[in-house]
């Protein structure tokens, strides 16, 4: 074998020797590394932990400070507990039915319109009047107001009741038939139209002449319970004023005095002309200042104020009380209609 061909054989087992020990260098070098546990390594800036960025987990609490927010949670509860059991109970029940009297006390109100020809009044002694029923007779109270037009002069008529037996006593009535009566009210404006506020059983239209007329109407009314609390319907008879100075005196309390000032409509019939009462106060007699007033021992005053009518009418009032007064010394009496604003 020549020298040349030693060579060649020497050469390549120097390079086959450097070609395995190469890799084998670089195997053990990546277990060495990793044989330390390091793993924290870096993606540009930012520094990975195992799966995920090393901001991204979320920094674990000191025992000290976990129990801190742990002891105020559970004191929080524990204050939200003892509230709840010292606040007074709802009485459920009662509430529902206070619920249920109040929407039934908010009365929609109705509205109707037309055209009526009148028919003769079947009242007994009308029997040569014409009459246009617009709200027919009820045993509730019919409260609002009418507009209409007439084709000749009109009286406009509320009823009250029916009344109980022996209340008519010398106030205008109206009955069919002579057993069931109502209190009229009968108001005469001398006019064929108008706007006319009311309270009453039945609302009517009236002439005295025996032909029929037209009337064209728009009514808007609410139907109301009789309850003593804030719709009224009765027939009273006046007493002695007992106002000091109104001794020879009538008044028919309606609503009698209070603190808090009533608000409401009042349509009525009396056996004579009446005037309409209502009492403003108490006040001091600095406060009353030479105005008329009213007082039933001379310690408590009320401001007077006294409005002539006639002996039936239909009025809005607000005061602290409300009556019906003659200068008279003899009884009256009054049957009427009253609702009272909320």
């Amino acid at each position: 074998m020549t020298k040349t061909t030693i060579m060649a054989f020497f050469t390549v087992a120097v390079l086959l020797t450097g070609v395995i020990a190469g890799p084998a260098g670089f195997v053990q070098f990546a277990e060495a590394v990793k044989s330390k546990g390091t793993s924290l390594t870096e993606i540009g800036s930012k520094k990975v932990c195992g799966d995920r960025l090393c901001s991204e987990i979320p920094k674990e609490e000191k025992p000290v400070e976990k129990k801190k927010k742990e002891a105020v949670k559970s004191e929080k509860k524990a204050e939200s507990a003892e509230k709840a059991k010292d606040a007074p109970k709802k009485d459920m029940k009662a509430e529902t039915m206070e619920k249920a009297k109040e929407a039934h006390s908010m009365k929609v109100p109705k509205t109707m319109s037309g055209v009526l020809t009148s028919v003769q009044d079947p009242g007994q002694g009308h029997e040569n009047h014409q009459l246009a029923i617009i709200l027919p007779p009820s045993d509730k109270v019919y409260r609002g107001h009418l507009t209409y037009a007439a084709s000749e002069n009109v009286q406009l008529v509320a009823l009250h009741g029916p009344l109980k037996k022996g209340m008519d006593k010398g106030q205008a009535i109206w009955s069919p038939d002579g057993k069931t009566k109502f209190g009229l009210t009968f108001v005469d404006k001398e006019t064929s139209a108008g706007v006319w506020q009311f309270s009453g059983n039945a609302i009517a239209v009236h002439t005295k002449n025996p032909e029929p007329f037209t009337v064209t109407y728009s009514v808007t009314y609410t139907e109301r319970v009789v309850d003593g609390e804030k719709v009224f319907r009765g027939t009273t008879t006046s007493s002695q004023d007992p106002g000091i100075g109104h001794e020879s005196h009538q008044l028919a309390v309606l609503l009698a005095p209070r603190d808090k000032a009533y608000s409401g409509h009042l349509t009525y019939d009396a056996s004579e002309p009446v005037q309409i009462v209502t009492l403003l106060g108490p006040m001091s007699k600095g406060e009353l200042a030479g105005m008329p007033s009213w007082t039933p021992d001379g310690e408590t005053h009320y401001a007077l104020i006294l409005v002539p009518s006639k002996a039936a009418g239909s009025v809005q009032f607000t005061g602290n009380a409300l009556a019906l007064h003659t200068m008279n010394s003899d009884p009256f009496t009054v049957s009427y209609s009253m609702v009272l604003a909320k």
